[in-house]
């Protein structure tokens, strides 16, 4: 990725932070975020959509109160999921990329966050609708504004990115990627971003491993119990350290809003994993060894 823009490796995610999850205070949002940039989680993911809207507001009245300066963190949004909720008039759920919509959703964004500035927006979603050249005139007017540093995507496929860029440059890519949720490291996805030099960052890096019990999940933790006195690490250290080793760079968005699980994710970057574990992980992931 271009840019002297520097994220931090590990992300954190606020998506569970407000009315989608732990419901924190304000007080609590100050200490957490905080918290993050102690440890060096400096990069902070959001979406307009949060909370049914809300969360960024939510967050942005607490970064007011944190002390925090802002070009010491980088700020991440989303926009275009129009859901049906009390303050739209939305009558179906739909993806709006006409170039006044993106436009408006980042001034309510950079509004809601207390912020003069995006460091990266991202479209949340691909929509089938989505005319390049509407969206080149509202990430042009955006950064001629200094609204937006950057540009980029979340869950779009290469193709999808190739008909963006006839218009504009997509910087960066959020997809889900984990141990039990890989294919974005057979279908292109990542090869795409090394070859195009986009950030990668991989929304869930833990997958469904604490979420639910499987075939899959049950060998991936026995491979996890053979290696965790290896490395000294625990379960979603190793699982984030598989997610690291990939050549992308990818930067995981971690979830928690867990200070104990935060400092456990930052120090998974200190994780070498070695090349035949990987392969060990996956295989356990996949039931088979590799073709």
């Amino acid at each position: 990725m271009n840019s002297t823009t520097e994220y931090s490796k590990i992300i954190a995610g606020t998506m569970t932070w407000g009315k989608w999850g732990k419901r924190l205070t304000t007080d609590e949002m100050v200490c957490l975020m905080n918290h993050c940039v102690d440890l060096g989680i400096t990069t902070f993911d959001h979406a307009d959509i949060y909370g049914d809207y809300t969360t960024e507001a939510d967050f942005g009245a607490a970064f007011s109160k944190s002390g925090i300066q802002r070009e010491n963190v980088q700020f991440i949004s989303k926009c275009g999921i129009q859901f049906k909720v009390e303050s739209r008039s939305n009558k179906v759920k739909h993806y709006d990329y006409d170039s006044e919509y993106i436009i408006w959703s980042v001034e309510q964004s950079l509004q809601k966050l207390n912020t003069e500035y995006l460091d990266l927006l991202l479209l949340h979603r691909p929509s089938p609708l989505m005319d390049p050249e509407e969206i080149s005139l509202a990430i042009s007017k955006l950064k001629q504004e200094g609204k937006i540093k950057q540009f980029g995507v979340s869950n779009f496929s290469p193709s999808q990115i190739k008909l963006l860029e006839t218009k504009v440059k997509v910087e960066g890519n959020q997809v889900e990627c984990s141990l039990t949720s890989n294919d974005v490291m057979d279908n292109g996805t990542l090869d795409d971003c090394i070859i195009k030099g986009r950030m990668v960052m991989a929304w869930s890096p833990l997958g469904t491993y604490f979420r639910k019990s499987s075939d899959r999940t049950n060998r991936i933790q026995k491979i996890i119990d053979q290696l965790a006195p290896k490395y000294n690490a625990t379960e979603d250290q190793l699982l984030l350290a598989w997610v690291l080793r990939h050549p992308a760079g990818i930067r995981p968005v971690v979830g928690t809003a867990n200070e104990v699980r935060l400092a456990l994710a930052i120090k998974a970057l200190e994780i070498q994993m070695e090349l035949e574990d990987w392969f060990l992980l996956l295989e356990a992931s996949n039931g088979s060894e590799v073709a």
